[in-house]
């Protein structure tokens, strides 16, 4: 099987679509590129226990320096959010690519995926010595790190890794992620024929719409932030509405900061249910853990050293964004999130130039031979 080029990869693997749990195209594209490089590679059940079309895809290259160094796993996602049209990425005169069809390019994340492919081929192409490199490609990412977390990491032979999953300039390194917690508001209220009868009834939608109107929401401070996302209700125009349903998010890198405020949330909308004669069921999950590295941490000077061997400066940065990160760390992996050049994502705006592509390539080798130099 011949091997595309980089870019050639990258457009292939955008173009096809590839929403959470549905990403079986996207899953055999990466498996039919390792089996081209003569690599064995395995798909574990997560589509069957997650109700998808594709699971976790592992593959591992054995060490070929006699066992010294730092073994490495790098990890991307398979899914996308989902698109709202067509995709058709094309590169334009400047260089960038971009959807030209209105919805997502779908970089998030297959720039990852295509720039770990290519990087894997180019050890093996050109004989590099490496310390052992692992490669995991998740599934179902955008809805709350479901592949990850299904992922047995127990069959990880590294300890440190990293994911390219933050937008914005290559050089940006992540030091910490927030705590995320999702909630679900369910108000009952009584029907009533709107016209003939509004006193009858109890909207459901007025007791939710008090309660959103009085959550704290957007940036609540440098750390913390709070969502409603969807809602929905009623049954028709005419009828007053007897239920009415909401999600919500909160995210913080404090997570005593997160707690407080799913807390204030919970109270706020009991009492807007109270003062709607309104019943109310909630439910709160825990949506991803957080994370915080130093910049004195060893997977973060080795991010660091990479970078500057491939021609960047570090800087460092928290987002306000989970990424498969967040689940490894909390399972005690090192994995540190590298932006990678991505813009605007889950966005029509969403775009990436080749040159980013090239040289995060340059980066991944970077980070192979700074690995293979020293044990961490």
């Amino acid at each position: 099987m011949s091997v595309p080029p980089l870019l050639d990869l990258f457009v292939e693997l955008c173009a096809l679509p590839s929403p959470s749990g549905r990403e079986r195209a996207v899953a055999d594209r990466v498996g039919a590129y390792l089996t081209g490089l003569g690599l064995a590679w395995a798909e574990d059940d997560a589509a069957t226990r997650l109700g998808g079309d594709a699971g976790n895809l592992y593959c591992r290259l054995p060490a070929t320096n006699g066992g010294g160094g730092t073994p490495l796993f790098l990890c991307a996602h398979t899914d996308t959010v989902p698109p709202e049209g067509p995709i058709e990425p094309v590169v334009g005169e400047d260089g960038i690519v971009r959807n030209a069809a209105g919805t997502i390019l779908g970089s998030d994340n297959k720039a990852a995926l295509a720039v770990m492919l290519d990087a894997v081929r180019r050890v093996l192409e050109e004989g590099r010595p490496h310390a052992g490199i692992e490669l995991v490609f998740t599934a179902q990412e955008e809805v709350s790190l479901r592949g990850a977390e299904a992922f047995d990491h127990t069959r990880l032979h590294a300890r440190t890794g990293f994911v390219y999953d933050q937008g914005g300039p290559i050089g940006e390194i992540v030091l910490g992620s927030p705590h995320g917690r999702l909630l679900d508001f369910r108000f009952h209220g009584e029907a009533a024929h709107a016209g003939m009868y509004p006193e009858d009834g109890r909207s459901a939608i007025a007791a939710a719409a008090r309660a959103i109107a009085d959550f704290r929401l957007g940036r609540i401070d440098e750390e913390t932030s709070a969502n409603v996302g969807r809602i929905e209700g009623g049954t028709a125009r005419n009828v007053v509405p007897e239920r009415c349903s909401f999600s919500a998010e909160v995210r913080s890198h404090d997570e005593r900061k997160a707690i407080e405020l799913v807390r204030e949330m919970l109270e706020t909308a009991a009492f807007a249910a109270t003062l709607g004669e309104c019943e109310l069921e909630t439910e709160v999950r825990s949506s991803f853990p957080g994370y915080r590295f130093r910049e004195s941490d060893p997977p973060v000077q080795l991010a660091a050293e990479a970078l500057r061997r491939a021609g960047f400066e570090p800087s460092y940065v928290l987002s306000g964004g989970g990424a498969d990160a967040n689940v490894f760390n909390a399972r005690g992996l090192a994995c540190v999130n590298l932006a990678n050049g991505m813009l605007d994502i889950h966005t029509p705006d969403e775009r990436i130039a080749v040159a980013d592509l090239e040289a995060m390539v340059e980066v991944t080798l970077a980070l192979v031979d700074c690995a293979r130099e020293r044990a961490l």
